[in-house]
Protein backbone atom coordinates (compact mmCIF):
# COMPACT_ATOMS: atom_id res chain seq x y z
CA UNK A 1 0.00 0.00 0.00
CA UNK A 2 1.29 3.77 -1.14
CA UNK A 3 1.78 6.01 1.46
CA UNK A 4 -0.81 9.03 1.57
CA UNK A 5 0.70 12.01 0.33
CA UNK A 6 2.21 14.64 2.52
CA UNK A 7 0.63 17.61 3.65
CA UNK A 8 1.43 21.08 2.45
CA UNK A 9 0.90 21.94 6.22
CA UNK A 10 -1.28 20.90 8.99
CA UNK A 11 -4.62 23.36 9.12
CA UNK A 12 -5.09 23.99 12.91
CA UNK A 13 -7.51 26.34 14.91
CA UNK A 14 -5.26 28.59 17.18
CA UNK A 15 -7.17 30.09 20.13
CA UNK A 16 -5.31 33.51 20.56
CA UNK A 17 -8.04 35.36 23.00
CA UNK A 18 -5.31 37.36 25.20
CA UNK A 19 -2.53 36.02 23.86
CA UNK A 20 0.57 38.40 22.49
CA UNK A 21 0.33 38.12 18.48
CA UNK A 22 3.45 40.43 16.78
CA UNK A 23 2.31 42.52 13.88
CA UNK A 24 5.26 44.38 11.92
CA UNK A 25 4.77 46.36 8.89
CA UNK A 26 2.09 49.37 7.79
CA UNK A 27 0.05 49.91 4.72
CA UNK A 28 -3.77 47.87 3.53
CA UNK A 29 -1.43 44.54 4.30
CA UNK A 30 -0.92 45.09 7.59
CA UNK A 31 -4.43 46.73 8.59
CA UNK A 32 -5.87 44.01 7.27
CA UNK A 33 -4.22 41.20 9.14
CA UNK A 34 -4.65 43.67 12.26
CA UNK A 35 -8.71 43.19 12.14
CA UNK A 36 -8.14 39.77 11.61
CA UNK A 37 -5.99 39.66 14.81
CA UNK A 38 -8.73 41.60 16.86
CA UNK A 39 -11.10 39.50 15.76
CA UNK A 40 -9.44 36.34 17.33
CA UNK A 41 -9.25 38.71 20.35
CA UNK A 42 -5.45 38.57 20.42
CA UNK A 43 -3.03 41.20 21.86
CA UNK A 44 -1.35 43.08 19.10
CA UNK A 45 2.55 43.83 20.22
CA UNK A 46 5.75 44.72 18.45
CA UNK A 47 8.65 42.95 17.61
CA UNK A 48 10.52 43.52 21.14
CA UNK A 49 7.58 41.15 22.92
CA UNK A 50 9.65 37.75 24.46
CA UNK A 51 6.24 36.41 25.46
CA UNK A 52 4.55 36.07 21.46
CA UNK A 53 5.40 32.70 19.63
CA UNK A 54 3.44 34.06 16.64
CA UNK A 55 4.08 36.96 14.14
CA UNK A 56 2.53 38.26 10.66
CA UNK A 57 5.17 40.67 8.71
CA UNK A 58 3.92 42.87 6.21
CA UNK A 59 6.96 44.33 4.36
CA UNK A 60 10.21 43.23 6.22
CA UNK A 61 12.15 40.69 4.94
CA UNK A 62 14.87 41.49 7.67
CA UNK A 63 12.64 41.21 10.75
CA UNK A 64 11.09 37.56 9.42
CA UNK A 65 15.10 36.45 9.69
CA UNK A 66 15.30 38.47 13.33
CA UNK A 67 12.00 36.81 14.18
CA UNK A 68 12.75 33.08 12.76
CA UNK A 69 15.84 33.13 14.56
CA UNK A 70 14.42 33.42 18.15
CA UNK A 71 12.03 30.27 17.27
CA UNK A 72 8.51 32.52 16.22
CA UNK A 73 6.49 31.29 13.42
CA UNK A 74 6.06 34.17 11.19
CA UNK A 75 3.61 34.26 7.91
CA UNK A 76 5.17 37.03 5.94
CA UNK A 77 3.00 38.40 3.60
CA UNK A 78 2.35 37.50 0.07
CA UNK A 79 5.44 35.58 0.55
CA UNK A 80 4.88 31.78 0.71
CA UNK A 81 7.96 30.99 0.56
CA UNK A 82 9.29 32.57 3.89
CA UNK A 83 5.71 31.31 5.48
CA UNK A 84 6.33 29.11 8.75
CA UNK A 85 2.09 29.23 8.52
CA UNK A 86 -0.59 30.78 6.11
CA UNK A 87 -3.72 32.50 7.26
CA UNK A 88 -6.65 30.91 5.13
CA UNK A 89 -9.70 32.74 4.09
CA UNK A 90 -12.43 32.48 6.65
CA UNK A 91 -16.46 31.51 6.75
CA UNK A 92 -17.61 32.20 9.81
CA UNK A 93 -20.72 30.77 10.68
CA UNK A 94 -19.87 30.78 14.48
CA UNK A 95 -18.86 28.29 16.52
CA UNK A 96 -18.45 26.40 12.62
CA UNK A 97 -15.20 27.99 11.24
CA UNK A 98 -14.73 27.15 7.87
CA UNK A 99 -10.94 28.08 6.61
CA UNK A 100 -9.75 27.72 3.01
CA UNK A 101 -6.03 27.38 2.46
CA UNK A 102 -3.88 27.67 -0.66
CA UNK A 103 -0.75 27.27 1.00
CA UNK A 104 -0.31 31.00 -0.16
CA UNK A 105 -0.02 30.77 -3.94
CA UNK A 106 -3.53 31.97 -4.42
CA UNK A 107 -5.35 34.16 -2.26
CA UNK A 108 -7.66 35.17 -5.16
CA UNK A 109 -8.42 31.41 -5.50
CA UNK A 110 -9.22 31.03 -1.86
CA UNK A 111 -11.66 34.51 -1.55
CA UNK A 112 -13.06 33.04 -4.82
CA UNK A 113 -14.19 29.60 -2.65
CA UNK A 114 -14.99 31.23 0.31
CA UNK A 115 -17.41 33.39 -1.67
CA UNK A 116 -19.26 30.67 -3.19
CA UNK A 117 -19.52 28.83 0.63
CA UNK A 118 -20.84 32.12 1.64
CA UNK A 119 -23.44 31.72 -0.75
CA UNK A 120 -24.00 27.81 0.12
CA UNK A 121 -23.96 27.86 3.63
CA UNK A 122 -27.39 28.97 5.82
CA UNK A 123 -27.12 31.62 8.15
CA UNK A 124 -28.63 29.24 11.00
CA UNK A 125 -25.57 26.94 10.52
CA UNK A 126 -24.20 27.84 14.00
CA UNK A 127 -27.31 27.54 15.73
CA UNK A 128 -27.71 23.96 14.10
CA UNK A 129 -24.38 23.14 15.70
CA UNK A 130 -24.94 24.62 19.38
CA UNK A 131 -28.07 22.46 19.25
CA UNK A 132 -26.37 19.50 18.62
CA UNK A 133 -23.92 20.34 21.55
CA UNK A 134 -27.47 20.59 23.59
CA UNK A 135 -28.75 17.80 22.73
CA UNK A 136 -26.02 15.32 23.48
CA UNK A 137 -27.60 14.09 26.60
CA UNK A 138 -30.73 13.43 25.19
CA UNK A 139 -29.20 11.83 22.49
CA UNK A 140 -27.27 9.70 24.70
CA UNK A 141 -30.52 8.78 26.18
CA UNK A 142 -32.30 7.71 23.42
CA UNK A 143 -29.60 5.67 21.54
CA UNK A 144 -27.32 4.84 24.55
CA UNK A 145 -25.13 2.41 21.85
CA UNK A 146 -22.97 4.42 19.93
CA UNK A 147 -22.89 2.83 16.95
CA UNK A 148 -26.51 3.55 16.79
CA UNK A 149 -26.54 7.25 17.91
CA UNK A 150 -23.53 7.99 15.11
CA UNK A 151 -26.00 6.51 12.74
CA UNK A 152 -29.11 8.60 13.32
CA UNK A 153 -26.98 12.07 13.47
CA UNK A 154 -25.32 11.19 10.13
CA UNK A 155 -28.81 10.23 8.49
CA UNK A 156 -30.49 13.50 9.97
CA UNK A 157 -27.42 15.58 8.75
CA UNK A 158 -27.56 13.73 5.26
CA UNK A 159 -28.37 15.64 2.20
CA UNK A 160 -32.87 15.81 2.84
CA UNK A 161 -32.27 14.76 5.81
CA UNK A 162 -33.99 16.31 9.39
CA UNK A 163 -31.02 18.18 9.75
CA UNK A 164 -29.36 18.70 6.31
CA UNK A 165 -26.62 21.32 7.16
CA UNK A 166 -27.33 23.17 4.04
CA UNK A 167 -30.96 23.79 4.73
CA UNK A 168 -31.86 26.66 7.12
CA UNK A 169 -32.63 24.96 10.51
CA UNK A 170 -32.93 28.27 12.69
CA UNK A 171 -35.77 27.32 14.71
CA UNK A 172 -35.46 23.53 14.70
CA UNK A 173 -35.90 21.36 18.18
CA UNK A 174 -32.61 19.49 16.85
CA UNK A 175 -33.57 16.58 19.78
CA UNK A 176 -36.93 16.65 18.09
CA UNK A 177 -36.00 16.39 14.63
CA UNK A 178 -33.55 13.35 15.83
CA UNK A 179 -36.06 11.26 18.54
CA UNK A 180 -39.74 12.42 17.76
CA UNK A 181 -41.47 10.73 14.75
CA UNK A 182 -39.18 7.22 14.26
CA UNK A 183 -38.95 7.35 10.54
CA UNK A 184 -41.41 9.89 9.83
CA UNK A 185 -42.02 11.31 6.54
CA UNK A 186 -41.67 14.56 5.17
CA UNK A 187 -43.09 16.97 2.38
CA UNK A 188 -41.55 19.60 0.94
CA UNK A 189 -43.15 22.34 -1.43
CA UNK A 190 -41.76 24.21 -4.11
CA UNK A 191 -43.59 27.42 -6.35
CA UNK A 192 -41.77 28.16 -9.31
CA UNK A 193 -40.81 31.55 -10.37
CA UNK A 194 -39.37 30.63 -13.48
CA UNK A 195 -39.35 27.76 -15.88
CA UNK A 196 -35.78 27.56 -16.08
CA UNK A 197 -34.14 24.58 -14.20
CA UNK A 198 -30.78 26.84 -13.95
CA UNK A 199 -32.92 29.39 -11.82
CA UNK A 200 -34.06 26.50 -8.54
CA UNK A 201 -32.01 27.44 -5.71
CA UNK A 202 -29.77 25.66 -4.22
CA UNK A 203 -32.38 24.60 -1.35
CA UNK A 204 -34.72 23.32 -3.59
CA UNK A 205 -32.22 21.83 -6.07
CA UNK A 206 -31.28 19.72 -3.05
CA UNK A 207 -34.63 18.69 -2.20
CA UNK A 208 -35.49 17.53 -5.81
CA UNK A 209 -32.04 15.45 -5.73
CA UNK A 210 -33.13 14.10 -2.02
CA UNK A 211 -36.89 13.16 -3.27
CA UNK A 212 -38.24 9.74 -2.80
CA UNK A 213 -41.39 10.89 -4.65
CA UNK A 214 -42.33 13.82 -6.66
CA UNK A 215 -45.65 15.55 -6.95
CA UNK A 216 -46.69 18.01 -9.75
CA UNK A 217 -48.85 20.34 -11.19
CA UNK A 218 -49.15 19.40 -14.68
CA UNK A 219 -47.56 22.47 -16.12
CA UNK A 220 -44.31 21.96 -14.26
CA UNK A 221 -41.57 21.23 -16.63
CA UNK A 222 -40.07 18.18 -17.76
CA UNK A 223 -36.61 19.99 -17.64
CA UNK A 224 -37.36 20.69 -13.55
CA UNK A 225 -38.57 16.92 -12.84
CA UNK A 226 -35.31 15.92 -14.53
CA UNK A 227 -33.06 17.11 -11.37
CA UNK A 228 -35.03 14.68 -9.33
CA UNK A 229 -33.35 11.41 -9.03
CA UNK A 230 -33.90 9.08 -11.69
CA UNK A 231 -35.52 6.42 -9.65
CA UNK A 232 -37.84 9.10 -7.94
CA UNK A 233 -41.30 8.13 -8.50
CA UNK A 234 -43.48 10.90 -10.33
CA UNK A 235 -46.89 11.85 -9.90
CA UNK A 236 -48.71 14.89 -12.20
CA UNK A 237 -51.92 15.71 -9.60
CA UNK A 238 -54.09 18.58 -8.40
CA UNK A 239 -54.13 18.28 -5.03
CA UNK A 240 -50.92 18.07 -3.53
CA UNK A 241 -50.43 15.28 -0.65
CA UNK A 242 -50.84 16.64 3.18
CA UNK A 243 -48.29 13.97 4.80
CA UNK A 244 -45.74 11.63 3.58
CA UNK A 245 -45.62 7.50 4.17
CA UNK A 246 -42.92 6.72 6.68
CA UNK A 247 -39.42 7.70 6.01
CA UNK A 248 -40.62 9.08 2.36
CA UNK A 249 -39.15 12.20 0.98
CA UNK A 250 -42.09 14.01 -0.96
CA UNK A 251 -41.19 17.01 -2.98
CA UNK A 252 -44.45 18.83 -4.24
CA UNK A 253 -44.10 21.15 -6.92
CA UNK A 254 -46.04 23.73 -8.47
CA UNK A 255 -45.88 26.96 -11.15
CA UNK A 256 -46.50 30.20 -9.07
CA UNK A 257 -49.71 31.85 -10.23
Amino acid sequence: MSAPAPLNSLPLFVRLAGRAVILVGEGEAAAAKRRLLERAGARIVGEDEAAAVLAIVADDEAAVARLKARGVLVNAVDRPELCDFTLPAIVDRDPVLIAIGTGGVSAGLAAALRQRLEGLLPASLGQLARGLYAARGGLRARFPDGAARRRAIAAALAPGGALDPLDDHGDVEVLAALTGDDGAGAVRRIVLASRDPDDLTLRHARWLAGADRVTHRADVPRAILDRARADAAREATDAPPATAASGERVVDVAMMR
